[in-house]
């Protein structure tokens, strides 16, 4: 079904060009679109001329026209004047109008055929059928992107992307749940991983500028086939949640660059549980003071240097061995080890991931 505001723009657009004035209205005679005051002046020769067998006629010196959608009677199209031009200017509104009913059923059939295949509700005999009916090759580089903007989602930012990709046929816009937008990118045959996220950046920039939000956006890797496109979106999907457990000061996150991030993330919870105790003996890392934070988070940024944290941190040296000694007494994990600041460094994240997962079941719960 065609937009009442795209029906609004076409036919006044077809008025500033032929002079004419429009109405178009349902079977029932209500009117959806017009150029001029018509009220429900016309709804009962509507409703009469609908149940006529002529294809258009002339109505109270209006021209009605029936519009089809296929076989199936859409719209009444009504042209103020009773002539031979506001005759013509009508049939060639018509078509017009018929035509647009014919676009945006592909455009609808394309994206309920983007939404199953990324959900994998399609057999793959289906998959390569209805690609060849809608004339999508199935046979092209591609790759999924998401943007999720903060909060809900934003009409704002998913008229902003349609923007940005309007004229690319071989790009897909759409979405399957209440809080992603989806784009199922064709890849050059030349684009590296470099320029994928080159263009996750500019996608990011024009979003901000334009609709005014904050957003995040991740992608999965390319996939050469059709049937694959699926496997695109989990990971891009993977990557999104990842990147807010982890990296939450990156608002472009690529699955390929996931790291350690990705393989805690598929931990089940229970064996996450049994880590932490084993690591913190029960205690949770939220329980150490802010000092001590601060200290392990800064000690693990310069590469586990002594000298250049203590600089950093504007203490001497020794004070921070002895914040260090302290911590280790608490752990049992000396953070001057490779083996044991690794150790750590995994815990802390383990624990990230688990208040993540904890704040998503509340939240569902909910």
């Amino acid at each position: 079904m065609i937009s009442n505001q795209i029906l609004s723009t076409t036919i006044e657009g077809i008025k500033n060009i032929s002079k004419v004035d429009f109405c178009v209205a349902d079977t029932e005679g209500k009117v959806i679109a017009t150029t001029f005051e018509c009220g429900n002046l016309y709804e009962e020769a509507i409703v009469t001329f609908v149940d006529s067998p002529a294809d258009s006629q002339v109505v109270q010196d209006c021209q009605y026209f029936k519009v089809y959608d296929d076989n199936r009677l859409e719209y009444v199209l009504i042209a103020n004047g009773n002539n031979e031009d506001t005759y013509m200017v009508g049939k060639m509104a018509t078509f017009q109008l018929q035509n647009l009913l014919v676009a945006y059923k592909e455009r609808f059939d394309k994206d309920n055929f983007i939404k199953n295949l990324l959900l994998d509700n399609l057999l793959l005999v289906d998959i390569y059928n209805r690609a060849k009916k809608l004339h999508i090759e199935a046979n092209a580089r591609r790759v999924v992107y998401l943007v999720e903007a903060e909060g809900d989602k934003d009409n704002n930012v998913l008229e902003t992307v349609r923007g940005i990709y309007a004229g690319k046929n071989k790009d897909f816009i759409t979405a399957v749940d209440e809080k992603n937008i989806i784009i199922v990118k064709e890849v050059g045959q030349n684009e590296t991983y470099d320029d994928l996220e080159k263009i996750a950046n500019t996608l990011l920039d024009t979003i901000n500028s334009e609709a005014m939000v904050k957003v995040y956006i991740s992608f999965g890797t390319i996939v050469n086939d059709l049937k694959e496109v699926s496997r695109s979106y989990k990971e891009a999907s993977m990557a999104l949640d990842v990147g807010k457990i982890f990296y939450n000061g990156k608002n472009v996150v690529a699955y390929n660059k996931l790291g350690i991030g990705r393989l805690i993330y598929q931990l089940p919870m229970p064996l996450c549980k049994m880590f932490i105790k084993e690591i913190f003996d029960g205690k949770s890392p939220d329980e150490f003071d802010e000092e001590t934070l601060t200290t392990i988070n800064k000690f693990f940024e310069n590469n586990l240097n002594v000298s250049e944290t203590s600089r950093q941190l504007y203490i001497h040296r020794n004070t921070l061995v002895y914040r260090l000694d302290k911590l280790q007494k608490a752990t049992n994990l000396d953070l001057r080890i490779f083996e044991d600041a690794i150790t750590f460094k995994i815990a802390l994240m383990v624990v990230k991931y688990m208040k993540y997962m904890d704040s998503m079941n509340d939240f569902y719960n909910n």
